[in-house]
């Protein structure tokens, strides 16, 4: 199992799948820093002084969607990495319009996670459109 130790900006509004991600993550020796949604997210960037290296976003959340997170980080720490999660078929990387982006389907387990943060984090990112249609609330 890959093993890391990089900060993970995690981002996901179910308290019960952030709960599972924060601990996998942890297991897997990496540090990490959790928001229940995007206004949160920005919040915890702009306090920590340190490395973010990668977001562990979801795709559908209230507020803000994952894209428009991403955009709006990458003006902010344009080096930080982003891997999507999502539960939504259209999200899948069978879509055309989703191939291009880093996701990880839910549910997940612990080697999908470690190992899709693992790619990402060794030269997988990708450049994010901003899209409002994908936030909730």
């Amino acid at each position: 199992m890959p093993r890391g130790n990089e900060v993970i900006l995690l981002v996901e509004d179910e308290s019960g799948v952030r709960e599972l991600a924060r601990e996998f993550l942890k297991v897997s020796g990496y540090s990490v820093l959790e928001a229940k949604d995007g206004i949160e997210a920005l919040e915890i960037v702009a306090r920590h002084k340190g490395a973010i290296h990668l977001m562990l976003t979801d795709m559908v959340m209230p507020k803000m969607g994952g894209r428009e997170l991403a955009s709006r980080l990458k003006v902010i720490r344009p080096e930080v990495k982003t891997l999507f999660m999502s539960g939504y078929a259209e999200h899948t990387t069978d879509n055309p319009a989703a191939s291009q982006l880093p996701i990880l389907q839910k549910p997940f387990s612990l080697s999908s996670l470690v190992g899709k943060i693992r790619g990402v984090l060794e030269g997988n990112a990708v450049e994010v459109p901003v899209t409002k249609s994908e936030s909730r609330g």
